[in-house]
């Protein structure tokens, strides 16, 4: 157990790619947190996805021991690095909900950008020290200057001292940790007062169970004593204590502002989510820790294990995934083409790519993932209200009086040179424009009001691409609006295949599905006999696409001779084609699902 002044809890916070993991790495080797020989570039990110494509996706919690030499005494540092993408924004939020502080990293070439703009209101709501970090100094592009102005218009002309760094040489990381300690305050809470302990995350371990990793707010937890979750008021014995050193590491205790972990023979997944409270069982504290919400998801798709046995796997993976990933959430499904399931909701397109690859990477599952759509509602003429979270729950046209889809707030920060090409893309997206406002004579925040459904579609590179590469975006859910629109089904063989349908505004529905079939009927493999796709509103077809049929060149081994000969052959070729397309089942790809998500013109 460590004296409260001596404790700083901070996380590192900012926009992508903008250094958070590099200056995480210093910041380790400055406290000499892990021996040299093992040091490694991003040595927080643990999975071979955030590796491989160089992005933070699990919030990373680390124990640090520093010596100022300043003061000649040594502090407790208690650092969590963050993702930075808007689809891990929930990951974000747990950390600042256990940090008294942050410390906010901006790109010293790039600015500010719009998840740097969202994660310092996330804190600003959570009340916290903000500490303006300008990395990447030593590149020859970088305007420090420029950024401080732009720091300045967010944050106010009393914000704290601005530390200027280069993670990668490590200039001026030191003086950074010297703030921290000056204007990061310690946590406050007395060790005598009843247990009352966040849980922030957690992992499942084959042998040890549930493991909640917790920041305790209030009270001692030591080994041995009885502890009780505050939700569901399950009590359990604490076998084990520890820290992150960044490896898990036993101790003794934990007090008030420590950060740590506990194994208490959880077997239950369910019975400790994320957010919950731990106190004492003999003598509970009177209220759960506050101001935790829980995620609301945005996108919507079904995952469907390849093989029926895979169905319990599947499962088991999910429950173990949503244990450390608190914002995916599922529940059962069933599919006339694909079989038993489960619908699973995402923050965003990123965060149900990464979910997928993490089910069939960690469990080797091979699923089909339905293409992604988002939740609309519907009042039907009866008065009832419908929450479509599937394009078959969608009611038909005659049942319905009135529909409604989900309308995000769009931040967009752009160059000012490129402001009309992003209102150009905006508007052919249904947009509508908010306000315009000027973080400096060059750079422009655009907030639009955009139906959450026309975001799913290739928005982010077109965006890129109109702003070339300079543009960023953050969005968050406003609210419902009605709108106009069908539910458009995809035939195949003049079977319907729920796994494509999608909901549609009436105006795109005509040139989505045309696009649509067009691609399927390259996808879906050639069989020996024709095969239709088509897309149809109601029992109107509105675009229909063939499928060649293999053919055997039956005339083969007819040279010269009569007519009826070929004639005769070539009707008992078309009597096989009429029995076998009688029977023929068609298998799709599941590239035939993703073709749902590249409908928009490129």
């Amino acid at each position: 157990m460590t004296e409260n002044q001596s404790i700083r809890n901070f996380c590192i916070i900012a926009h992508i790619d903008h250094g958070k993991s590099t200056l995480a790495d210093r910041i380790l080797d400055l406290c000499h947190t892990i021996p040299k020989q093992k040091m490694r570039d991003q040595v927080l990110d643990r999975m071979d996805l955030e590796r491989e494509r160089g992005i933070t996706i699990k919030a990373k919690a680390v124990r640090l021991e520093y010596f100022s030499s300043q003061r000649n005494s040594s502090y407790v540092f208690n650092m969590i690095d963050t993702p930075g993408h808007a689809d891990f924004s929930y990951e974000v939020s747990r950390s600042l909900a256990a940090c008294e502080g942050a410390i906010l990293v901006i790109d010293a070439t790039q600015g500010v950008e719009a998840q740097t703009l969202a994660h310092t209101n996330i804190a600003l709501a959570e009340g916290l020290a903000i500490l303006p970090v300008i990395n990447k100094i030593d590149l020859p592009s970088a305007n420090p200057d420029r950024v401080c102005e732009e720091i300045e218009n967010v944050l106010g002309p009393d914000h704290l001292p601005i530390a200027l760094v280069s993670a990668k040489l490590g200039k001026g990381v030191e003086e950074l940790l010297e703030k921290v300690i000056d204007f990061i305050p310690p946590p406050q809470g007395q060790a005598k007062k009843s247990l009352k302990a966040l849980v922030f995350d957690s992992i499942y371990d084959s042998y040890r169970g549930v493991l909640p990793f917790i920041r305790i707010f209030e009270g001692l937890i030591n080994k041995g004593i009885e502890i009780m979750i505050y939700s569901n008021k399950q009590k359990y014995q604490v076998i084990e204590i520890g820290i992150f050193n960044p490896d898990m590491k036993e101790i003794e205790s934990l007090g008030p502002g420590e950060v740590g972990y506990i194994s208490c023979n959880i077997k239950a997944i369910q019975d400790c989510r994320v957010g919950d409270t731990i106190t004492l069982a003999i003598n509970p504290t009177s209220q759960a820790v506050p101001g935790y919400k829980k995620a609301k998801p945005m996108v919507f798709c079904s995952f469907y294990p390849i093989n029926a046995e895979g169905y319990e796997i599947l499962k088991e993976a999910l429950e173990k995934l949503q244990l450390n990933d608190a914002s995916l959430m599922f529940e059962p499904d069933v599919s006339e083409a694909l079989g038993f399931g489960f619908r699973c909701g995402f923050l965003g397109l990123l965060h149900m790519e990464i979910i997928q690859e993490r089910i069939e990477r960690e469990f080797d599952i091979e699923v089909v993932a339905t293409a992604p759509h988002v939740v609309y509602h519907v009042l039907t003429k009866n008065g009832e209200i419908i929450e479509v979270k599937s394009p078959r729950d969608f009611p038909s046209a005659g049942e319905i009086e009135e529909a409604e889809e989900p309308i995000v707030e769009m931040k967009i920060i752009t160059p000012s040179t490129a402001i009309g090409g992003v209102m150009d893309l905006c508007q052919s997206k249904r947009g509508v424009l908010q306000d315009m406002t000027y973080l400096d004579p060059n750079t422009v925040i655009i907030r639009y009001h955009l139906p959450m459904a026309e975001i799913l579609f290739d928005f982010y590179n077109r965006l890129k691409s109109v702003s070339r590469g300079y543009a960023s975006m953050d969005y968050e859910f406003f609210g419902y609006a009605s709108s106009n629109l069908v539910k458009v089904d995809i035939l195949v063989s003049k079977e319907k295949v729920d796994g494509l349908s999608f909901i549609s505004h009436e105006e795109n529905a005509a040139r989505r599905s045309r696009e649509l079939v067009t691609r399927l009927r390259k996808l879906i493999p050639r069989q020996m006999f024709t095969v239709s796709v088509q897309a149809a509103i109601g029992g109107k077809i509105i675009a229909r696409e063939d499928v060649a049929a293999l053919r055997k060149d039956v005339l083969a081994k007819c040279y010269g001779g009569d007519i009826t000969r070929k004639r005769k052959l070539l009707e008992k070729q078309k009597e096989g084609k009429k029995r076998m397309k009688a029977v023929g089942k068609i298998s799709l790809p599941q590239e035939a699902f993703l073709a749902v998500l590249q409908t928009e013109e490129q």
